[in-house]
């Protein structure tokens, strides 16, 4: 019984499992980095971008991590619903 309360905890971070670099390479994938950089206005995604400059200033960045990871959630439910 305990074992199914630790996988109910795990299951309800949608992130989890998820390293950054995997997110904004989806994200780039999808959108491409113009229009990422239009989603999230950030340096990083608009001038001279790259994943590892990305990860970068991410890591460093908690606001900004947390609309990358809002719009991979978001981006992942409309792919989801299709």
């Amino acid at each position: 019984m305990d074992n199914i309360g630790m996988s109910e905890k795990t299951n309800k971070d949608p992130l989890h499992g998820l390293t950054l670099e995997a997110i904004v390479t989806s994200l780039v994938e999808h959108y491409g980095w113009e229009s990422l950089g239009q989603q999230i206005n950030i340096r990083c995604f608009i001038s001279d971008p790259s994943v590892k400059s990305s990860l970068k200033f991410l890591r460093k960045t908690p606001w900004a991590r947390k609309k990358v990871e809002t719009l991979y959630l978001a981006t992942q439910n409309s792919v989801w619903k299709k």
